[in-house]
């Protein structure tokens, strides 16, 4: 993977830049959609090529190993050809999805024992377990195993748990030095910063990690319920030390106004399953607000679901038609509303790129801001 850097906003810490990997071509600032099971719910990889025009999405580790598990990956040659696509993939480590089943996992240095959520039978992910299921899906990008820590996380827990990130890391990519990649194109492999949302913690993690030396970065722990504020506060420290020539990722962020203000402190790459999660409860997100289709006031508005949509559905049907399918609980409504709430958060880390490259990124920023903050 070879990243470049097109452009900076005077004004903060933007940058727009051009992630290359065997897969393609990766525009950054970009938003990922995330498919966890091989499958962005309710949305075909047509419709992600051809209308949302995503650039890259996530596989998630912990899902894929126990459905359709790792032999039948492989069988198919990869995630890639399993579910046909051709542009490139991601998968986090499962580390997070290991951090959410708190009541049926237990930590330890050797690694994180858990009962799956479909049978309740028991598996065990190490390090280097986590590195050898992700050769076997095959994405472009794969993560470091790490620990999330919840919110609030007392300072001791935290610094061990950072303490035993950075061992962790340090297995990975020992393990990787001898077990390269199982299809015929190259991986990147990306160390997570934590620490919580301790100052001293996440800088000296970030000088940890910016030390490995690798082709990217990414930053964890800053979307498990802490206030914005306090994101924002532990993004600029990390940033200001992780090298400004590699890529930054900021895992499972967020709101749109999220990804603006963290665009602006210096980020490239975000996830979240946000917009589709919102999307499939009728919340969807626009240049002027949010909208929430279940209300009554759009009961018998015939007008366009958003005149500035860059997606299908967005002209196609009414305010009116997607109400009535979302208080049906129709799929269809689901599927509209993932599909426009994935275009607009494609469009706007895109709108965000062409104002970074023309100069006025912070004016735009700020503007769009205050105007998506709005209940519609």
């Amino acid at each position: 993977m070879s990243f470049s850097i097109q452009g900076k906003d005077e004004q903060s810490s933007a940058r727009a830049g051009t992630l290359t990997t065997d897969h393609g071509d990766i525009q950054t600032p970009i938003f990922m959609p995330v498919g966890t099971a091989g499958s962005v719910k309710g949305v075909h990889q047509t419709e992600l090529k051809e209308e949302i025009d995503a650039d890259i999405i996530l596989g998630n580790t912990y899902h894929l190993y126990l459905r359709p598990k790792t032999p039948i990956l492989e069988q198919a040659g990869g995630l890639h050809k399993f579910i046909s696509w051709d542009r490139p993939i991601l998968t986090d480590s499962g580390g997070y999805q290991v951090y959410s089943l708190s009541d049926t996992r237990k930590i330890k240095e050797e690694g994180v024992r858990f009962k799956s959520h479909i049978d309740g039978s028991t598996h065990f992910f190490s390090p280097e377990f986590s590195m050898d299921v992700q050769r076997s899906i095959g994405a472009d990008i794969i993560m470091a195993f790490d620990e999330c820590t919840p919110y609030p996380c007392d300072y001791a827990y935290a610094k061990r748990s950072m303490h035993m990130t950075h061992r962790w890391l340090k297995r990975c990519q020992a393990h990787l030095e001898h077990h390269p990649e199982k299809y015929d194109y190259k991986q990147t492999f990306l160390p997570i910063v934590q620490g919580s949302t301790y100052k001293d913690l996440r800088k000296e993690s970030a000088e940890f990690i910016a030390e490995t030396g690798a082709e990217g970065n990414a930053i964890g722990g800053l979307s498990v319920g802490e206030p914005a504020e306090e994101m924002y506060e532990m993004t600029e420290v990390v940033t200001a030390i992780l090298p400004e020539d590699k890529p930054r990722y900021l895992m499972g962020v967020g709101t749109p106004i999220n990804i603006l203000e963290n665009i602006a402190l210096g980020i490239d790459m975000f996830d979240c399953v946000m917009p589709t999660r919102n999307a499939r409860n009728g919340m969807l997100f626009t240049a002027h607000g949010t909208m929430n289709m279940k209300n009554k006031k759009w009961e018998n508005d015939f007008s366009p679901i958003d005149p500035m949509g860059h997606t299908f559905v967005d002209k196609l049907y009414s305010k009116a038609y997607l109400r009535h399918l979302t208080i049906s609980n129709e799929y269809l409504g689901k599927q509209i509303a993932s599909i426009h709430n994935l275009g607009f958060y494609l469009w706007l880390v895109r709108e965000a790129r062409k104002h970074i490259l023309a100069g006025d990124f912070t004016q735009w920023k700020n503007t769009m801001v205050r105007q998506m903050d709005n209940r519609l």
